[in-house]
């Protein structure tokens, strides 16, 4: 026998193995059934109704399951393999590297950053002593962006490939298996940098190379082909293809590609702030409950509306985290979210974003495909001149931004950096403002208590998504002009997010196999 259960139990009832297995024994009219006889397959929260329950799918047995089936992969000695370029070592250029490991070729890992033990010191430097690192920060280095702003595995997308294989992945490397069945898994900022050094270990000890703190600062091209590229110390490495997994931060790649008239293209992607309240409020609101107690996990939300024609939403809510200077160069601010694992801050954070539509940017026509990267850039820049050119972030509390009235104190604040006072009515461009006063005004409707003063608005919310992508062919993955060049990923336009990317550098490396096997 072999039997699917839904339960809608309370969050103590469900915390509990000896509880859940006596409401299976209710359900199925048998004291026979022991917890080892079942397994979860899916968990969720139920937060609609006053009672807030969680909701299992459970998989039930006669005998005792056998012991729960290991993850296993594996992977080739690749050391005198052939060898394809990865630049970048995010979760595109890292989950690329695997698969071509699996497939027997050998990745070549270039990565700007730093790894993950050595950008610690790098990240303490921003927080601490305002001195940003161009090359590693808390978007640059190994792991990428996500390693260091918090770590979930959940994706809007469900048809770019297999989530499944990508969180098994993980849980090999040394993720809990929880995130296997959890409804929005996630792994904590303390926890991932442990799980990517696992993967680093993986790919070296399998014939694969990593090379840290070297920056590709050309392509070497040939009759619309990529034969390799130039290193920072002018060294040139060459190989038949090349993976492009640098990033939506990546600058430096995106120009260079413009002044290599390689083909990108303008994206559409959304700005805005952090918005950080209390995360008890938070927790009343979405729970309906004076204390959430110790059986539910802080509350989060998700909140999305138009206003003028715009779309605006949350991004990245980070329930129980912090809010982290995501700057790639001083002279600029940018503001991201994270939750350690335990999500146990006393804070809760999100982006609010606003569309950026085509006639905000008139003034950057100029530039071209690169329109939107530059008035990203500009944004970023005026922050920080407000701010006396430190990491220090504009700030003011949430109904007094909606109000037009600058804040005469804030609310303490997660973000190490400090806050300080501004009238950020005005510093925002009016579309990105009247956009968020007026949706906050709606979402203080949907959640009430949500439009609060005793919730900070921190600027600038910036690095959403790449603002261009780098066209490929559909068939083949490759750039629309430039053979062997597989532009992949977040950077690329491909992605959003942790999974997304991982998948996307999974998809490529298999598109890369499957075309070069056939040649």
């Amino acid at each position: 026998m072999c039997k699917i259960l839904s339960l809608s139990l309370s969050p103590e009832v469900a915390a509990f193995d000896e509880s859940i297995n006596n409401r299976i024994r209710k359900e199925l009219n048998s004291n026979d059934i022991e917890p080892s006889h079942w397994k979860i397959l899916k968990k969720s929260i139920d937060a609609r109704k006053k009672e807030v329950k969680i909701q299992l799918r459970i998989e039930v047995h006669e005998k005792k399951i056998k012991e729960e089936y290991k993850i296993e992969k594996h992977y080739k000695d690749v050391s005198n393999s052939e060898e394809v370029i990865i630049i970048g070592s995010g979760p595109a250029g890292l989950f690329a590297a695997l698969t071509l490991l699996e497939r027997g070729k050998k990745p070549i890992i270039f990565e700007r950053g730093k790894d993950v033990r050595s950008r610690r010191r790098d990240i303490a430097a921003i927080n601490k002593k305002h001195i940003v690192n161009p090359d590693s920060n808390y978007c640059f280095g190994e792991g990428g962006a996500g390693t260091y702003s918090d770590g979930k595995l959940y994706t809007r997308s469900k048809k770019r490939g297999s989530i499944i294989d990508i969180l098994e992945t993980f849980v090999f490397h040394g993720a809990k298996k929880d995130i296997l069945v959890d409804s929005q898994p996630h792994i904590g900022t303390n926890k991932l940098p442990k799980i990517i050094s696992n993967i680093r270990e993986t790919i070296l000890s399998n014939g694969g190379k990593i090379h840290f703190d070297t920056k590709v600062i050309d392509f070497i091209i040939e009759d619309n082909c990529i034969k390799g590229v130039i290193l920072q110390n002018k060294d040139k490495v060459l190989a038949n293809n090349t993976i492009l997994a640098t990033g939506h931060s990546a600058r430096d790649i995106f120009k260079l590609l413009n002044k290599k008239s390689i083909e990108i293209k303008y994206k559409p992607f959304a700005m805005g702030i952090r918005i950080e309240h209390p995360q008890y409020l938070i927790d009343q609101i979405q729970y309906s409950c004076y204390e959430r107690g110790p059986y539910l996990p802080p509350a989060s939300y998700k909140l999305v509306t138009q206003i003028n024609k715009r779309g605006v939403y949350s991004f990245c809510m980070c329930p129980g985290g912090f809010i982290v200077p995501a700057a790639t160069n001083s002279g600029e601010i940018v503001v991201n979210g994270m939750s350690p694992s335990k999500r146990n801050s006393i804070f809760s954070n999100s982006g609010i974003v606003v569309e950026v539509k085509e006639e905000d940017l008139i003034r950057f026509k100029k530039y071209g495909e690169l329109k939107g990267l530059y008035y990203q850039m500009e944004l970023e820049k005026s922050m920080c001149k407000i701010t006396s050119e430190l990491q220090v972030a504009p700030a003011q509390r949430m109904v007094d931004f909606v109000n037009k009235k600058t804040s005469n104190n804030l609310n303490k604040t997660s973000y190490q950096p400090g806050i300080l006072s501004q009238p950020m009515h005005e510093i925002l461009p009016k579309s990105i403002y009247n956009s968020l006063s007026e949706s906050f005004k709606v979402f203080g409707k949907k959640m009430k208590g949500y439009l609060s003063n005793e919730a900070n608005i921190i600027g600038l919310e910036s690095r959403t998504s790449s603002p261009l992508s780098i066209p490929r062919n559909k068939e083949n993955l490759q750039h629309i002009r430039i053979k062997n060049l597989y532009p992949c990923g977040e950077g690329a336009g491909y992605a959003g997010g942790i999974v997304s990317a991982a998948i996307d550098g999974k998809k490529v490396a298999e598109k890369i196999w499957n075309f070069h096997k056939l040649i």
